[in-house]
């Protein structure tokens, strides 16, 4: 298995700023690396709270840092931060949460994981492999329509109808199964090459999407994340396209505004005031990062601190 190289490490750690004795999230275990950066800046005292989906990731995670007792690694989506924080915390304040959106490496090259298509394997996608649908499934069942939406909103690829209709006519002969089968099928059916882009790249990225509901966990997994924060702590998100980051930002900006009702007035009533602030600018890969890690070329860093009410006077 091909290892995983963290993205913006760096950036992400100094947003975090861990103090020696603080307790963080890191709601994208992955492979660990974000992880053992925060624990390198912690004390005895200090402790990490890690969540993933995949349970090969936690698998090997427990694995890795077997005998750290500083760690400890939970099977669950960032969804669910408010309940394995509530489970597992143990009182302790959450100081900064960590959420590196996306697909890993490691899920990407493993072929029998079916997020490539690069690599034939089976059709499947699913970041979490003990429930849920597969890729496969759903396009056995979806109607023409329900896939053109999820290929035009999800991949932004234009050609949705085109490649919609393609599958459909495909799948009445034979099952798609494989991801060499869709890649083929969806390669015949955009007429046009982007500049350096495989035509599958935008409808695979959809599927994926959307057999995970990413963006919806993303939507819950901000708000979890807000909630479990302790005022002063800082969320960091990473995240890969544009529809990740637009969500990050429209959260961030959102927590960090007033309530448009009362803006411009001389009293504005606690409910109506920032409840965050953001911290920086977003941040991007170096040039540098790009070239040790093609893959990191998409990444956009946004960090945001929760304000504490009781000092947050008009």
């Amino acid at each position: 298995m091909d290892e995983h190289i963290p993205v913006l490490v760096d950036e992400a750690l100094e947003l975090l700023s861990p103090s020696a004795g603080g307790f963080y999230v890191d709601a994208t275990f992955g492979r660990g690396g974000h992880t053992a950066r925060i624990l390198q800046a912690l004390g005895g005292e200090g402790g990490v709270l890690a969540l993933d989906r995949d349970p090969q990731a936690v698998d090997y995670g427990r694995a890795r840092f077997a005998g750290e007792m500083r760690l400890e690694i939970v099977h669950a989506p960032f969804a669910d931060l408010r309940q394995v924080v509530r489970e597992h915390a143990r009182g302790r304040e959450v100081r900064g949460v960590l959420l590196d959106l996306g697909v890993s490496s490691p899920q990407l090259d493993e072929a029998g994981r079916g997020f490539s298509f690069a690599k034939d394997g089976p059709l499947d996608m699913r970041m979490d492999t003990t429930r849920g649908e597969s890729a496969a499934q759903w396009l056995a069942r979806a109607s023409v329509e329900e896939i053109r939406m999820v290929i035009a909103e999800l991949g932004e690829e234009r050609f949705s109808r085109r490649v919609a209709q393609a599958i459909d006519a495909y799948r009445r002969g034979t099952p798609i199964t494989r991801t060499a089968q869709l890649a083929a099928v969806i390669q015949k059916a955009v007429p046009t090459r982007e500049p350096g882009k495989n035509p599958a790249t935008r409808s695979f990225q959809a599927l994926r999407l959307h057999v995970n509901d990413e963006l919806g966990q993303l939507r819950e997994g901000l708000q979890a994340a807000f909630d479990v924060l302790a005022p002063g702590g800082r969320l960091v998100a990473i995240s890969f396209h544009s529809l990740e980051d637009r969500i990050v930002k429209q959260f961030i900006r959102h927590k960090s505004s007033v309530d448009p009702v009362f803006a411009g007035l001389p009293f504005i009533p606690p409910a109506a005031r920032p409840v965050m602030r953001e911290v920086g600018r977003k941040r991007k890969p170096s040039a540098a990062e790009v070239a040790r890690n093609p893959r990191s070329r998409s990444a956009v860093l946004r960090a945001a601190e929760k304000l504490d009410p009781a000092g947050d006077a008009p």
